[in-house]
């Protein structure tokens, strides 16, 4: 009988765990992604290429899939109607596609040691890429802004970047990759990615109320999908000895890295809003829409962009740091700016 009680007791407590870990933004996708690395580092060859399972080939066709829901999802009225904002829309792609590459051109001359290796490519990658769609909105959501401007600009920064990420990496990828050839790759990104969009865009009145009814499955597999591109990527990396010489010291500096690169931007972000006097709702919207990166476009277009998948697993580190960073650091701002809004309706309504 005791033995039952020390069960609960620690189903409790691990219940307890898991919910203090989803207040600051690190649900079960961020643990299962740690634990597909181990796995890659435990035994790499059953996701590499020449493995007989052929994971890779699969990856690359669940992308494909992914973004055809993605494109049914959306509503082609919404967004028509979302284009009446065009300030606030221009400033969030300016924020994505412009201000970020800056800051991080900015910090090579402060961090030089960085970016003259993979890691560094992997943090130019970082930001060249576009916003990313579900933590946004959900942000958005609890900091109460404009949530169908959120939805907007997540949808058009997805579609911007298969143009806009190649270009902006163009110029880096052209010297490590001889054979690097920028048009060949936009072709491939459209078959891959723009073309299932405009598919399930074109089919959204017959498959848009299926695909709100099965979100969470839907959700689920987009998530599967992403830890297999993970898991492969870094099987290659550390079949190819990639991470030979990398400490946990350097991933805490990594670390310290991202998260001062999404302060900084947020902090622009927010100084820019003010001074073209949006509104609050609004500023909300630019500042957790113009300081996100997407995993999802970055695990996908990295399959593209980087044909050598070894060089893929460290490319995707500082992304993958980012992106648990941004939503710690993300939902704790959100949920504080929530409550502020909270108080300030209480106070109204008294």
């Amino acid at each position: 009988m005791r033995s039952l009680r020390d069960f609960i007791r620690i189903f409790a407590m691990i219940k307890q765990l898991a919910n203090t870990f989803s207040k600051v933004g690190l649900n079960a996708f961020f643990f299962l992604m740690i634990g597909v690395i181990f796995l890659a580092w435990l035994y790499p060859p059953v996701g590499i290429a020449e493995s007989p399972i052929h994971l890779p080939a699969i990856a690359g066709f669940g992308v494909s899939v992914i973004f055809f829901f993605y494109g049914a999802k959306l509503s082609p009225e919404s967004l028509l109607h979302g284009l009446s904002k065009w300030r606030l829309h221009l400033v969030v792609q300016l924020s994505t596609f412009v201000l970020f590459p800056l800051t991080i051109v900015a910090a090579r001359a402060i961090f030089p040691g960085y970016f003259s290796t993979n890691i560094g490519l992997g943090i130019y990658y970082l930001a060249a890429l576009p916003s990313t769609v579900s933590s946004s909105v959900v942000m958005v959501s609890i900091a109460r802004g404009n949530i169908a401007a959120a939805i907007f600009n997540a949808s058009i920064s997805s579609i911007l970047g298969i143009f806009i990420t190649p270009m902006l990496m163009s110029g880096i990828l052209e010297k490590s990759q001889p054979d690097f050839d920028l048009s060949h790759t936009i072709l491939l990104l459209c078959l891959q990615v723009l073309l299932p969009v405009i598919l399930g865009l074109l089919l959204h009145k017959k498959l848009g109320h299926w695909v709100a009814t099965y979100k969470n499955t839907l959700r689920n597999f987009d998530q599967l999908i992403i830890l297999l591109i993970v898991y492969t990527s870094f099987c290659e990396s550390f079949s190819d000895n990639q991470f030979k010489n990398f400490s946990f010291a350097e991933i805490f500096r990594l670390g310290v890295l991202m998260i001062a690169f999404f302060l900084v931007v947020f902090t622009l972000m927010n100084q820019i809003s003010l001074w073209l006097g949006f509104k609050r709702e609004e500023r909300i919207t630019v500042i957790f829409c113009g300081s996100k990166k997407s995993l999802v476009q970055g695990a996908v277009m990295g399959k593209v962009l980087f044909p050598d998948q070894a060089v893929l697993g460290v490319v995707l580190l500082p992304l993958m740091l980012y992106h648990a960073l941004q939503l710690m650091a993300g939902s704790t701002i959100a949920k504080a700016i929530g409550k502020e809004n909270n108080e300030i309706m209480k106070h109204f309504n008294k």
